[in-house]
């Protein structure tokens, strides 16, 4: 089995690095191991433990945390993302975005679809009403969107959205929310929406 945690001792903490690669299995296996050796080094100190690395999903870091847990009683926290859902946007977290991980969808996304990326999202299609696409940073959308778009989910505030046409009655970037109505607003074409000074613009 191949070597997926590496554990590295620092001053004020305990290093958990896992393989971007691995699956959960494969860690938890390794983790079991290393994690014996681990406790040896524990007498009375309670020295944190940080995990990073791979982003996991919720259930994992709760497997991960009772393993470590059920062997050395101490304080664990998880350097990854929380989920990319709406209502768990970390609103301080900006970064730069000029190189971003990218995922791209072909096809036309119906009526409730759902498409999340931990970076940036290319849609070779439509968003139709009813569907949605979330992104950490940038979201590219070759035809129309009627959907939701969230872009910078995690409270990246430099993200942008851009669709070839925007019919939608809202939009989000970050934290940021811009409810638009179809009866004043016109449709965009070729449009390219970011936030300037705390405000979604369309342009």
């Amino acid at each position: 089995m191949k070597n997926c945690v590496s554990i590295n001792l620092k001053k004020d903490e305990i290093v958990i690095k896992l393989s971007e690669e691995a699956d959960q299995t494969e860690i938890m296996e390794d983790l079991k191991k290393k994690l014996t050796e681990l406790k040896k080094l524990y007498q009375d100190e309670r020295t944190p433990i940080l995990v990073t690395g791979k982003i996991l999903k919720n259930k994992e870091m709760d497997e991960l945390k009772e393993l470590i847990k059920s062997k050395i009683d101490v304080e664990i926290d998880f350097d990854t993302p929380k989920s990319l859902g709406l209502h768990s946007i970390k609103k301080t977290f900006e970064k730069e975005i000029a190189v971003s991980e990218t995922k791209f969808h072909r096809g036309s996304l119906r009526s409730g679809q759902k498409i999340e990326s931990e970076g940036s999202l290319v849609i070779i299609g439509d968003v139709n009403s009813g569907a949605e696409v979330i992104a950490s940073d940038n979201i590219i959308i070759q035809g129309a969107l009627r959907g939701l778009a969230h872009a910078g989910a995690k409270g990246n505030r430099q993200a942008i959205i851009a669709a070839g046409l925007v019919d939608t009655v809202q939009i989000r970037i970050a934290n940021i929310v811009k409810e638009i109505d179809r009866d004043e607003e016109p449709v965009h074409k070729q449009a390219y929406i970011s936030i300037s000074e705390d405000e979604i613009i369309i342009e």
